[in-house]
């Protein structure tokens, strides 16, 4: 009878044990919409070495470069098919004077970036190098025009200058300074967090200041503007219901919102390279917690928008640690481990599943700032884990979005828990069918069995981002500690598809 107690009880904890390892998928035919290719977005601010140092370097530096612009950068940036850039900010865009930035370099007024480390900054990079940056990438640029210190006057000249192609002062002056053809340039940001660093503006206030500025901003001949709001910062749901009531939807493409993974404190954001896993753990629920943000703003922009006309735009994102010892706390450089990964590939599975209404999204920064893709010292360039996520995941740029259905196990810490898998799907122009997990558990393997509803396959093939540890970073020393792997874990079982997670992983499934 003991004996028969202790298998039974042996069997039952089995069963426990597997459940709570395994996670279900059913992925859904077709939805109505695309995952937009905008929501893998990149923002290069006046930040730091992001622009002097990142994109534009010293004449002397011994790199490929097309001028100053540095062309191993380029061409790692046009690999993962960056489709936007957003510049000059940010902070700094509203204390940027774009004519400041044209014209004989050497007669460039110098200022002083008063938000990021009191450096003075020549001017030398500008509106035609960074034009000529985006068309080198072949992607499309994202303005952030002055509304704090600026005027209406001033970014209404900045639009015709760039982008109207008749006989007018700004245009006159443009094929002044090198360019006879007008760029072209479709989105528009109308001031940055207009609600702190770009005005300390109340809602109401900063909405009155918005349908002024659109007003000015003129859509030239084949040159129609795609105008973005200030939108708000993290959980100010006033701030998007203020500017949805108030802002006529004809005005206005999109409506931004930024919120930061922030480890720990904004006085002291914790370590991006040591950090225990409880740590780990509260990281990871704020980084999840981007999708109840999506939920709840686009819940009040339904309410204005039912038919979805405006986009929601999450134009800074990533995760925000201190800065690395011993560098300048203004420029924000910080190390890029296997744990912002895993944050990067949860971000952009939300987005995904929220492409209905989000259109558009950008990682902050590009370069040696923030969750950067790419590190730099003098002749070296190194990718970071994040890179490895844009590369994995632009099977998902303007695919048909696949709804699904996830049933994860739960990681736990102490009494709080989190799903331990994430995941999204699409099916692109030729019929693959790409899905993206990521499981955030660093100690557990999970297994997961999917049903795909109407979608015939017959093999899958895989590829891995992990390493042994969530801290593991890539050195200028070991640059490709981090690196997309095959994958192997993957295969048909009768109309399952079933796969087997490492800890700490990201998968990318294609079956055709």
């Amino acid at each position: 009878m003991k004996k028969k107690l202790s298998f039974l009880l042996l069997m039952c904890w089995t069963v426990a044990t597997q459940a709570q390892h395994t996670a279900s998928l059913v992925i859904q035919p077709k939805s109505d919409h695309q995952i937009s290719r905008h929501i893998y977005g990149h923002f290069s601010e006046h930040l730091g070495r992001c622009i002097y140092d990142g994109f534009w370097v010293d004449p002397a530096l011994n790199v490929p470069k097309k001028d100053r612009i540095r062309l191993d950068v380029v061409d790692a940036l046009k690999k993962i098919r960056i489709p936007n850039l957003r510049w000059p900010g940010g902070c700094f865009a509203d204390e940027y004077h774009w004519r400041d930035g044209i014209g004989p370099r050497d007669q460039r007024p110098k200022m002083v970036n008063t938000n990021w480390g009191g450096v003075t900054e020549d001017n030398s990079f500008g509106t035609h190098e960074f034009l000529e940056l985006c068309e080198l990438l072949g992607t499309e640029p994202y303005v952030s025009a002055n509304v704090g210190s600026g005027t209406v006057e001033e970014m209404a000249k900045w639009v015709e200058y760039l982008n109207f192609d008749g006989i007018s002062p700004m245009s006159a002056l443009r094929k002044q300074n090198g360019h006879e053809a007008p760029w072209k340039v479709s989105f528009w940001g109308v001031g940055n967090e207009s609600w702190g660093c770009g005005g300390n503006m109340t809602a109401a206030y900063y909405a009155d200041q918005y349908r002024r500025y659109a007003t000015y901003a003129r859509n030239y001949p084949g040159a129609p503007l795609k105008k973005i709001v200030s939108g708000a910062s993290d959980y100010d749901f006033n701030w998007t219901e203020t500017i949805m009531k108030n802002i006529p939807l004809g005005q206005m493409w999109g409506v931004s919102l930024h919120y930061y993974t922030v480890p720990l404190t904004w006085n002291n954001k914790g370590s991006a390279t040591n950090f225990s896993e409880k740590e780990y753990f509260t990281t990871m629920k704020k980084c999840l917690a981007m999708d109840s943000l999506v939920i709840k703003h686009s819940a009040i922009m339904d309410k204005y928008d039912p038919k979805k006309r405006v986009a929601l735009v999450v134009d800074e994102w990533g995760i925000w640690t201190n800065v690395e010892p011993g560098t300048n706390p203004g420029f924000l450089y910080q190390q890029n481990s296997l744990r912002d990964a895993l944050i990067a590939g949860s971000t952009l599975n939300i987005f995904n599943n929220h492409s209905d209404r989000v259109k558009m999204a950008e990682l902050a920064q590009t370069i040696n700032v923030l969750q950067a893709l790419i590190l730099t010292e003098k002749e070296k360039m190194l990718l970071t884990p994040t890179y490895h996520v844009f590369d994995l995941y632009k099977v998902h740029h303007d695919a048909q979005y696949l709804p699904v259905q996830l049933n994860s196990p739960a990681y736990t810490s102490g009494d709080e828990k989190i799903p331990s898998v994430n995941v999204s799907a699409s099916q692109d122009s030729t019929g693959a069918v790409h899905i993206s997990l990521v499981n955030l558990n660093p100690t557990q393997k999970i297994s997961i069995s999917t049903s795909l509803q109407d979608v015939k396959w017959k093999a899958v093939t895989g590829q891995i981002l992990t390493s042994g540890k969530v801290t593991d970073v890539n050195t200028f020393q070991q640059p490709d500690k981090i690196r997309i792997e095959k994958f192997n874990g993957a295969k048909k079982q009768g109309d399952q598809l079933v796969a087997e997670l490492p800890p700490a992983s990201i998968v990318v499934l294609e079956l055709k």
